[in-house]
């Protein structure tokens, strides 16, 4: 099978070089973009193409507010922020996710609860938070306490793992009963859909990411998307240092954060998003081809969820067990082909050890067999 599938994803891109797991594409119109900022020596933090591209990505999600941060991870900061998370505060998450994740929560001083996956989604399962708010949480006025510690849970941060929508209703509503602030990791699904919303504008607020690797990129970037438009205006004002607007003066009336996407990605940005729709069709395409030739094998290709529409940022397999996974990596990558596991759960990285956390058994099955394929745009 191993040289089989090789042979099949060199068909697919059609080259018996390298292939990474997902590379970006440029054309004309990144190239022309990125030239005028330099031309025009704004290329920093003020320009046209910042204000340029956080309009196409409110249009195209339909968000309220959309504002550009130099990364994901600030976005997801930021986020928390406006969310009102403290110091010593918990934050109930996926302990199958990216370390930004809960770094955006440790920065806040606050300590990420690890909640296991729904099988369906590989994101945040609203039945298995159910079990662990109903065993281990109460509401105390407006607040959820932890019963054992007594510290405040602010908030949930599920994520759309891989591009496939979450359960967003259910863990909306008990995010309501708890008096609980969702806040969706949406870094890996910008042109996913829930139920025909956009994932990122079901939750107070959102984080996207356009990292290098992601379906669109501006070299490193983030947006926060807000449910809000004063939510949106406060969010632009704390991650613009919190300057007031004057001619010449410099004042800022709080301690904000300098967040701002530079305008020579945000150019690259406008460009890529020009190319979103297309991105999208290829990916769907790619993700049909591999889910055909894996349907009689023993491997499972992960589908998108019923309740959903994927953008199938990373295409990924569910292989026999453990060892059935690493051989498949170990032949692929020998191959010259990139394929990689999932991360490594948070809970067995050194400062995430001690956290609070449920049983993990789907969490911890899909990460012992979780292989990414190649999904570049064919």
């Amino acid at each position: 099978m191993s040289h089989e599938l090789s042979e099949f994803i060199r068909s697919i891109y059609n080259t018996n070089e390298f292939i990474p797991l997902h590379a970006p594409t440029f054309g004309e119109q990144e190239r022309a973009n990125v030239l005028d900022t330099i031309e025009s020596t704004f290329v920093s933090s003020v320009g046209k193409y910042v204000d340029d591209f956080e309009a196409q990505i409110k249009n195209f999600t339909g968000a309220t507010r959309a504002i550009a941060t130099v990364n994901g991870t600030a976005a997801l900061h930021t986020a928390m922020y406006m969310a009102g998370v403290k110091r010593d505060d918990y934050v109930i998450t996926q302990a199958l996710t990216f370390v930004a994740t809960c770094n955006a929560i440790y920065h806040m001083g606050a300590e990420p609860i690890f909640v296991d996956v729904a099988r369906e989604t590989l994101g945040l399962c609203p039945k298995a938070l159910e079990e662990f708010l109903e065993a281990s949480a109460k509401v105390d006025g407006e607040r959820c306490v932890d019963k054992a510690t007594g510290r405040v849970i602010r908030a949930v941060v599920p994520m759309h793992t891989f591009g496939h929508p979450v359960h967003l209703d259910e863990l909306n509503q008990l995010c309501n009963k708890w008096h609980l602030t969702l806040i969706e990791d949406a870094a890996e699904s910008l042109g996913s859909y829930y139920k025909g919303k956009h994932t990122g504008t079901v939750g107070k607020y959102a984080a996207l990411s356009f990292n290098g690797n992601k379906i669109i990129t501006t070299g490193g970037g983030g947006m926060v998307l807000c449910s809000s438009e004063e939510d949106g205006q406060r969010t632009k004002h704390i991650t613009t240092t919190a300057k007031v607007p004057h001619p010449y003066e410099f004042f800022h009336d709080e301690a904000g954060f300098n967040y701002r996407l530079p305008n020579l990605n945000a150019a690259l940005g406008c460009a890529q998003m020009q190319q979103l729709p297309l991105f999208l069709k290829q990916k769907r395409v790619l993700a049909d081809k591999y889910q055909e030739y894996f349907k009689n094998s023993t491997y499972e290709f992960v589908k998108e969820p019923n309740h959903g529409k994927s953008n199938f940022w990373l295409n990924a397999i569910l292989c026999e067990d453990h060892d059935a996974r690493n051989a498949l990596l170990e032949e692929q990558n020998k191959a010259g082909i990139m394929c990689r596991p999932i991360w490594q759960l948070m809970h067995r990285l050194p400062m995430f050890k001690s956290c609070i956390r449920d049983n993990l058994a789907v969490s911890e099955d899909i990460e012992a067999r979780l292989v990414n394929l190649p999904s570049s745009p064919i």
